[in-house]
This record gives structure tokens, sequence and C-alpha cells, in this order.
């Protein structure tokens, strides 16, 4: 997203222990509308880095979180990332695809300050009383005093540019700008220079995604703007000293093999901070509840049954949501994946929505009002996230079957292990004992609630089950009580105590 597009964390409404949305103005911009009424305010200039630096330490002094959102990284990563922003350090951030950095370097954002005075009408977001350009040395010679000053709310502030190889010095640095050269004015004034990328969010954060994708020439661009802090246009005279953040991201597939950071480059970076997926079961689940969104499957965006009756909302309880976490764990972990390509964060989160999906599609062909997602619609994970893992051993043929088998497998694994964790101790022989005489119980995309529950009549222990998958009194429903019923019935058939028979959208279990 280019910079004029303003900071992505505007679309988030999130706020986290007292720390508001960077993207949402918490408070009007102040008051002074000039030059002279902005020096009279006692305003003054402080560097971008002083700025965060400051910000910062407030935040860590008054126990809030620097970086709010970031899940998994908190004695990781984090501590690296506030060690490099008080030191005033550029950083590279390095990791496998799907950890985070991009959240993270957007993130930063909210450690700006709210507003800024800039200029009105300057293209460098010059503060008034530091001007850098020509334009605005000849604006405040014209108006003194009365110069015009605006101000910049924070998400403003946020540039980012995805390396690309045809990307250009002049997207990111400037060009000579034909018109304005039309228009009358000399080679070599500097206004007929139209600025890039990097100059434009000048006083803010600029971020360079998968650098060693960007040609090693136009690498060479940024290194003035690491070090000199100024910028190099053609054969320009120019020198505007810059005031940014730089921070870029890669994959470490990407910086040893398709392409490389430049030594110099590199060398220029005051940190690199290497990144990871989530160490514990725990983040894994809190990183699941915070990203997936299923807000879009609600009935009132266009779900329904005929007749008008709108579905709610779907739930997803909370074992299917430790499943799917472990199940993604253990794709990772898989001899049969590719390790260096790494299993990305969104496969989880796309599984887990692909779930919700599931659960709104048999709602509303079994005529159910409340969708709650259930051990059948797990399975509809694998066709969906097959794309999104790179196996070890994959061959020519792009279908072979048995990268599913092995996504199937590892999924009855990750069911499997959420249920002894899950129903550890938990006494299951009344519902075992349903089936001793024979008896079997149909599940299935066209089975709903009530009639999964009607096959087993009393459930001994059931409130007790619920209990244990995290269903708090008062609050239980028909659709959540034939959840947890149906996991248990899995979780007897995973460890042998069941038999199951799957045929396609219909699922028996018997003795």
């Amino acid at each position: 997203m280019a910079a004029t597009d303003g900071c992505p964390c505007r679309r988030s409404r999130r706020t986290v222990a007292g720390v508001t949305d960077p993207g949402v103005p918490a408070s009007a911009p102040p008051a002074p509308t000039t030059l002279g009424e902005l020096r009279d305010s006692g305003a003054t200039p402080r560097p971008v880095k002083a700025e965060i630096r400051a910000n910062l330490l407030a935040r860590l002094a008054a126990g809030e979180p620097s970086l709010p959102g970031i899940v998994g990284f908190e004695d990781t990563v984090v501590p690296e990332v506030e060690r490099a922003l008080i030191a005033g350090h550029d950083l590279v951030l390095l990791g496998e695809r799907g950890q985070g950095k991009t959240r993270l370097i957007r993130t930063l954002v909210g450690l700006l300050d709210e507003w800024t005075p800039v200029l009105t009408g300057s293209e460098l977001n010059e503060h008034p009383l530091a001007p850098i350009s020509v334009w605005a040395h000849r604006q405040i010679a014209e108006h003194g005093d009365a110069t015009p000053v605006g101000w910049l709310h924070r998400s403003e502030r946020f540039g980012e540019k995805l390396a690309t190889p045809d990307t250009s010095v002049g997207d990111l640095i400037g060009d000579v700008d034909p018109i304005k050269v039309a228009e009358g004015r000399t080679l070599g004034d500097p206004e007929t220079v139209h600025y890039g990328l990097v100059p434009r969010t000048n006083r803010g954060i600029f971020s360079v995604n998968e650098l060693p994708d960007l040609a090693e020439r136009i690498q060479v661009a940024l290194l003035n703007v690491l070090e000199e802090r100024d910028i190099q246009i053609r054969g320009y005279r120019v020198r505007l000293p810059l005031d940014l953040l730089l921070v870029a991201s890669a994959n470490p597939e990407d910086y040893t093999n398709r392409g490389r950071i430049i030594t110099p480059l590199k060398d220029r970076f005051g940190a690199e901070v290497r990144t990871h997926y989530p160490i514990e079961l725990a983040d894994e689940v809190r990183l699941l509840t915070q990203e997936a969104h299923t807000s879009w499957l609600d009935g009132g965006a266009g779900g329904g049954r005929p007749g008008g009756e709108q579905l709610e909302t779907p739930l997803v309880p909370e074992h299917l949501v430790e499943i799917v976490a472990r199940f993604t764990r253990l794709v990772r972990d898989s001899n049969h994946v590719d390790q260096r390509s790494g299993v990305s964060a969104r496969f989880a989160i796309a599984g887990l929505e692909t779930v919700a999906a599931s659960a709104v599609r048999r709602a509303a062909v079994a005529g159910e009002t409340r969708p709650v997602a259930r051990v059948v619609d797990l399975p509809s994970i694998v066709p969906a996230s097959r794309g999104k893992v790179e196996f070890a051993d994959s061959g020519a043929d792009p279908d072979d079957e048995r990268e599913t088998e092995v996504l199937e497998h590892l999924l009855r694994q990750a069911t499997a292990q959420t249920f002894r964790a899950r129903c550890a101790g938990l006494d299951l022989t009344g519902l075992q004992e349903h089936f001793t005489g024979g008896e079997t119980v149909e599940s299935g995309e066209l089975v709903p609630a009530a009639a999964l529950l009607g096959q087993l009549g009393t459930i001994p222990r059931l409130a007790e089950l619920l209990g244990r998958l995290g269903v708090p009194e008062g609050e239980q429903s028909a659709e959540q009580a034939a959840a947890a019923v149906e996991f248990a019935l899995e979780g007897l058939y995973l460890t042998r105590r069941l038999a199951k028979d799957t045929d396609g959208a219909r699922t028996v279990y018997g003795a």
C-alpha cells in the first residue's frame, strides 16, 4: 500500500489494555493553524525516533503493552524490537511466512504522537519550525507567521512498499517530473523533482516488505537513506535531511536463495530481529481467536433461510479452536512438509474460518437457527488448506493423494490429542454403553443437533462434559450439547473404544 493510502491499521477497531487503535483519532487535532500560533504554543521539532522512544518508554512505565495485538512474541521478539527502538535503530524482521512480521511493523504506528504539525501543502510532511525543501522556505518567506499549518494524524505517517523485481529508484526515491519541466522550469531546479515513497513518508515510518526481492541496484538507493539520512536523485544537487524509521521484512528462504540483501545495506540496519511461530499452544489458540474473522458469516451480512429468518453468528467451540491450533502445529512439525517454507499462521486462520463457514452451511441446510461448529465440520479444512502447504517429498504430480492423506492423518491426530487433554479422567462409560446393544448414532452435514441428541436419549454426565469443554452453565444449548457429544464420540473412536463408518456426508458411530 502506498504512503498516500494511510496506515492499514485504520481498518482495525481493537483496543488492548487501554491502548487506543492508532488508526482511529482519539482526540481532535490541536488548535494552532498558523506558524505564529504554533511557535507561541511552545512546540518544538522532535525527531521521529525520539518521538517513538519517548512514547515507548511511557507505555512500558505505565505497564501497557508496547505492541498491542502481537501474540506469542512477548518474551522473545518484542523485547528485541523494544531495545532496537530505544536505541534508535532501523531494523530488519527476519522470519518464515505468516509469522506476523507485517502486522508487527504496522503496529509500530501506534508509538507515534497522535497528531503532529506540518506545513499545509508540503509533499514531505515538513515541520513548520524545521523546513527542509526550497518550496517550504519560500512559503515561510512569503507568509511569515501567517504560513498555514495543518495537523497530520499518525495513521497518515506510515508508508509501505512490497519489494518486487520491477520496483524502480523513482518509486522509492524519486525522479524528474516531465510535467513540471514542460511548465517552463529548468532541469536542475529541485522543484522539478517528483518525490518517491520514501521522502513522502518523511517524519514517519517506512516499511519495505520482502526486501531481498528488491533488485540489488535498487537496494543501493537506500544506502544514503539509512546512513546519511538524505536522498540522491539523478544529477540533482538535492540534499534533504530525511527523518524516518526504516523497517524491512525478509524470509530466510528468500534471504539465502531467491534474493539477498546486499552487504552494505545489511550493515546499515541497526538491528536484525528473528521472528517465529507461536511457541506455546495457548499462544496459537490466542492468535486464532484474535485473527479469525467470522463476522461476515453473520446472518445480517446476507445469510439466512427462506422466509427471511436470519442465521445467528456462528459459534466455534473452544475444543474445535484447539484442534485447529494443534493441527497447524503438527503440520509444521511433519517430516512430509518443507520446513524451509514453513506453515503460515494464515493456514490456521483460514482453517478456522472454513470450519465456521461449514457450520453456517450445515445450519442452513439442516434448518438450525444457531450455527455451532461440530467435529463433522473439521474435514472441510483439508481440501481448503492443502494449497497452503509445501510438501518436502511431493513429486511432479501436484494432485498426489498422499498429501491429502498426510493432512487427514494429522487432523485425526490433533483431534485425539485434544480429546485426551480435554477429557482426561472424564467418565464416558455411560455414553459408550449406549452402543452395547448394537445401536448406532448417525451424524453428518444433514443431521441437525436435535436429531443427533435424539438418537442418544438421556446422556449421562452431559453437564460435566460441557463444563470440561468450556461451556458455562446457563449458556448451554442443544447445538452446543450436540457439538460436545459428537466430539466425545469422535474421541472414543480415535481411542479405539467405538467404531465409525464414513460415507461422504454421512458418519455412523457404533460399537
